[in-house]
């Protein structure tokens, strides 16, 4: 098996355990529920960065990224810092988050979250939306086309943004119009192995109604330029910034570091 095909089996058995506990009915009662959402697409673009930084203490290829992270101090920081959005990862076993980490930030920060999490279930877009997410992401590899477009529409009916996720040309075809952005993992789910080249080669591939966001791998300034250049404007950065002892710093410094963009370059 997989990492991916581990993941999966591990999540089947989380959700079916949550969905025992707490019902559909009872996370549409929390107060999260009734909040208008922020749009990260509006944000993207009318960002310069367009950096989604993430909150991530651990990944499966590198072990303990940043354990003792304090969530409240950098995803605040975060937002201060100019990000257009933070992504949140509440997978625990792999990846070392929670379902809580969303709820605290989003009493924390003003900007768009996406709850980065394996969704295989439509009672996971319902806790999203109860935790205060704005919007989830929807991984190709783990879905079938059908699953793909009826979560999306779901999301989209509970007032929730869709980021589909790629990492090749025939998942392309998990596309659909409930889509609101298209991310290029530059990293293989099924290996972990990361090559930027990924998102070079699929970029005019990828139908223009979708914002372009490439995903993983990205550690200095002039690769978002380059990427910016070939079309994309999101830029999904974790590791790169929880590596270090203050990673709402290091991401200040990476925005300062990016050149204006100017009105009539990129677009989607």
């Amino acid at each position: 098996m997989t990492i991916l095909d581990n993941i999966l089996a591990d999540k089947a058995i989380e959700v079916a355990n949550r969905k025992a506990i707490r019902t559909i009915d009872d996370l549409c009662k929390q107060p999260a529920f009734a909040r208008p959402t922020h749009s990260l697409k509006t944000n993207l673009l009318a960002s310069n960065s367009g950096i989604i930084a993430e909150f991530k203490r651990k990944s499966p290829s590198k072990g303990w990224i940043h354990a003792e992270a304090d969530l409240v101090g950098i995803t605040s920081g975060y937002d201060q810092a100019g990000a257009c959005g933070i992504s949140i990862l509440t997978d625990e076993k792999y990846f070392g988050g929670t379902p809580a980490d969303v709820i605290t930030a989003r009493q924390q920060v003003t900007c768009p979250i996406l709850r980065k999490e394996f969704v295989i279930d439509e009672y996971q877009i319902y806790e999203a939306k109860a935790m205060g997410a704005d919007l989830i992401l929807l991984i190709a590899a783990a879905l079938t086309v059908q699953q793909t477009k009826d979560f999306a529409r779901k999301a989209h009916e509970l007032g929730l943004e869709v980021l589909l996720e790629v990492h090749n040309e025939k998942e392309l075809g998990h596309a659909n119009q409930f889509v609101d952005m298209l991310g290029v993992n530059n990293r293989n789910l099924k290996t972990f192995v990361t090559d930027i080249d990924v998102s070079f080669q699929l970029v005019d591939k990828i139908p223009a109604e979708f914002v372009k966001v490439s995903e993983s791998g990205i550690s200095n300034p002039q690769t978002v330029i380059d990427l910016r250049q070939a079309g994309y404007r999101g830029f999904l950065m974790g590791e790169n910034f929880m590596k270090e002892k203050n990673p709402a710093e290091a991401l200040k410094r990476f925005i300062r570091s990016l050149p204006p963009t100017p009105s009539s370059r990129g677009g989607v």
